[in-house]
């Protein structure tokens, strides 16, 4: 098969979902510095997530993600209630979700490997700690791991 027809030379679509902004700006000068090619598309909330995932108002021409970067502490719909609501979803529950949060209890890392979240990563307090971050996303996620192609990507 001819790999332009499955998007694997595409740029990876990655999905932040995440509301502090000073945390945004870091994760996207890490990608950035660390010339990791990726499209970064944010969302602020799990209600907008969703959104963004059903292809909803704006994202009506979004492409699905790749894989999810998932804060838990978010306004309206948190981290966990968007977790368990995507995982519950079948034409959704096969997209990656890697956790990034600034919590460090057993029970949230637990509870985030209980509703299917691919990895926990707690969140670097620097860009340095964002940078190691964001290469060795690169070097897993985007280097050796073969992701599924995606419902309307393919």
């Amino acid at each position: 098969m001819n790999p332009l027809n499955r998007g694997e030379l595409q740029l990876k679509e990655i999905l932040l979902v995440e509301d502090n902004l000073g945390d945004i700006l870091l994760l996207m000068e890490a990608f950035r510095e660390s010339g990791v090619k990726a499209n970064l598309k944010v969302v602020g909330d799990g209600e907008e997530a969703m959104k963004y995932l059903h292809r909803e108002g704006p994202y009506a021409e979004t492409r699905a993600p790749d894989f999810i970067l998932l804060d838990l502490n978010l306004p309206r719909m948190d981290g966990r209630a968007f977790l368990r609501q995507m995982k519950g979803e079948e034409r959704l529950r096969s997209i990656p979700v890697i956790v990034l949060s600034s919590s460090r209890l057993e029970s949230d890392v637990r509870e985030s490997y209980d509703m299917n979240a691919s990895c926990y990563i707690p969140k670097p307090i620097d860009i340095h700690g964002f940078l190691r971050a964001v290469k060795s996303l690169n070097d897993f996620w985007m280097g050796h791991v073969q992701l599924p192609i995606q419902a309307g990507n393919g």
